[in-house]
């Protein structure tokens, strides 16, 4: 079934949906398989599986000099996706990114996704490498998550990225792309933001996920402007339960989104990690009743550095 058939099954009942990372390079899948039982038996919708561009690190040579090479510390995330649909049964949703990939390779993925009968994909352009300023498309990839989208628009018309027509075209894809509340920190506002949202939407993303956030009156007022503009697609709240006293300053800077006063006054208070992740979860069940409330019917769950907190949430709400 698709992500929107998923949403669209049960609009009465109350869902979750969350996101894992592939396995560091050669570490194995025992810790995220670990993770997936954890929370399997809440019934998620779909299980997202993030994917993350080559970088370069720098290795230090017998004669002190430093060489850089080029590395993908998450491989992976292809074949982790067809590991969970066929271990656990639940659906999955692997992340197609622009940024690292060329035309080509992301044509070889889509392939490979058929040929493993996935079929649910979310579409993003993807970070920036850590070594750039501002980001850069790779030769011969895509600048902009809209390119990408046009290009499985192609494929699910049964034609190559050159034109050439597939012979045996398989079943086409469905995908979803994200979104922001608090706007993309690339973006010069959120109408501009919200305007790209709208071009996704209007070349085939049949819903958005939100980027976390902490303050729900910020989602509400996202949700309303986007429907102002004509954004119809179904919009799912993106939680990450907050579970460490360091992340009151991590977390702003690397998702670009506000801690509200209420819950920053709070943590501060808290003396120990074990304290900051009681009143994460605390938090975050309130978030999550307060949207099931105004209607929504699948909360996405961030779970890095969270497995726990995201169990326990779920365990307060279903």
């Amino acid at each position: 079934m698709t992500v929107i058939e998923l949403l669209n099954r049960d609009k009465e009942e109350r869902h979750f949906s969350f996101e894992v990372l592939p396995p560091l390079k050669g570490a194995g899948t025992d810790k995220l398989f670990a993770t997936i039982e954890k929370l399997k038996e809440f019934n998620p919708l779909f299980v997202n599986i993030t994917t993350h561009h080559s970088e370069f690190v720098y290795k230090q040579l017998e004669n002190g000099l430093l060489q850089r090479q080029r590395i993908r510390r998450r491989p992976g995330t292809i074949a982790i996706a067809a590991a969970i649909q066929n271990k656990f049964g639940i659906p999955v949703q692997p992340h197609i990114i622009c940024s690292g990939a060329t035309i080509e390779n992301i044509e070889y993925e889509l392939l490979d996704l058929q040929f493993l009968g996935i079929s649910n994909l979310l579409l993003l352009r993807g970070d920036k490498a850590k070594e750039d300023s501002r980001f850069v498309p790779t030769p011969g990839g895509h600048e902009h998550t809209t390119d990408l989208i046009r290009q499985v628009n192609r494929f699910n018309e049964g034609f190559f990225a050159d034109g050439t027509p597939i012979k045996c075209p398989g079943e086409k894809f469905d995908f979803g792309v994200a979104c922001y509340p608090e706007k993309h920190e690339e973006a010069p506002n959120l109408e501009m933001d919200l305007m790209y949202l709208k071009e996704k939407q209007d070349l085939g993303a049949d819903y958005a996920v939100t980027q976390l956030f902490y303050d729900n009156k910020k989602y509400f007022e996202f949700v309303e402007k986007a429907r102002a503009m004509g954004i119809t697609i179904p919009i799912i709240p993106g939680i990450k339960p907050f579970a460490k006293l360091s992340q009151l300053t991590v977390v702003p800077k690397t998702f670009h989104c506000d801690i509200p006063q209420e819950l920053a006054s709070e943590a501060v208070r808290c003396k120990t990690d074990e304290e900051a992740q009681r009143l994460g979860v605390e938090w975050a069940v309130a978030q999550c009743r307060e949207l099931y409330a105004h209607g929504v019917n699948n909360i996405h769950f961030y779970t890095v550095s969270a497995v726990n907190s995201v169990a326990e949430v779920a365990r307060q709400l279903l």
